[in-house]
């Protein structure tokens, strides 16, 4: 069962997305930084067989057609109103929302904006914004590793640090990725201007959000983290649990940041039990 591909317009630009299925209840996934929506593509046919229609974004700064110019476009508050009007254009009104790294950011401002849009959510790596955002002005571990976070918000070095050598910094990033998944980044981000709308995501937001920006959350949650994650460290991830008044599923695997490629079947396993238990009304 292949994906599709088709432009969606929304936030009056123009989304390409990856879809499968044509019936069942629906599920919105989103990629993130440095990935595009490519990293669903073993996902998605396996939630159509199961029974759901699913849509996976190009998100905004890396479709060409929703690239805005300036960093103050890509707020917590832009990417989570893409969410909801990409449903809108979609013609949903209440879905499953999954998403990883920057898009489990996007994810946990949808859920925060707009509760009553979501019927679950399945956080990849990236735990309650919160809780996060605390975990790095309070605990020294996760202030280390989230150095890179300062360096990506400077306009022009991160690009030119990441494009140098042929884009070896960016491929040395994708690790865990198969050659297709490279050469499919590759051309997503290596056009002018591409990076850079990538990148604004951690420019327009600040870096992390302050605790106060993302309170307490109802939604069933799963939370997916690996303990060997560089980028994410324990501490963050066992604060979210404070955060977390409706039901709440943590799973924690031996695996790096790149979960979906890493831990397939462990990942999606934990996604789909997910759905299953917590199906629309």
């Amino acid at each position: 069962m292949p994906t599709t591909h088709r432009e969606l317009v929304a936030n009056n630009m123009t989304f390409r997305c990856r879809f499968a299925g044509d019936t069942g209840e629906p599920v919105i996934l989103l990629h993130g930084f440095p990935e595009t929506s490519h990293m669903w593509v073993d996902l998605l046919p396996r939630l159509e067989a199961a029974g759901y229609r699913c849509m996976a974004p190009d998100q905004r700064g890396y479709s060409p057609g929703a690239r805005p110019d300036g960093i103050q476009n890509y707020r917590y508050e832009d990417v989570a109103s893409d969410v909801i009007a990409l449903a809108d254009a979609w013609g949903v009104d209440k879905f499953h929302l999954v998403g990883h790294d920057w898009g489990a950011g996007a994810g946990w401002s949808a859920v925060a904006l707009y509760p009553e849009r979501i019927v679950s959510w399945s956080a990849l790596s990236v735990p309650h914004v919160g809780a996060f955002g605390r975990a790095i002005r309070e605990d020294a571990d996760q202030a280390q590793r989230s150095t890179y976070v300062t360096f990506f918000q400077e306009p022009g070095i991160a690009e030119a640090a990441l494009s140098a050598n042929d884009f070896a910094g960016l491929k040395n990033i994708w690790s865990a990725s198969s050659e297709e998944e490279r050469r499919e980044y590759l051309s997503v981000f290596t056009p002018p201007g591409a990076l850079t709308g990538a990148l604004n995501w951690y420019r327009g937001s600040g870096g992390i959000a302050p605790s106060d920006a993302f309170g307490d959350v109802e939604t069933p949650t799963l939370l997916i983290w690996g303990n060997q994650d560089s980028a994410i460290g324990r501490a963050a991830v066992e604060n979210s649990a404070q955060f977390m008044k409706g039901p709440y599923t943590f799973v924690e695997l031996d695996a790096g940041h790149w979960l979906i490629q890493e831990k397939f079947e462990a990942v999606s396993d934990a996604i789909m039990a997910h759905l299953r238990t917590n199906r629309m009304a």
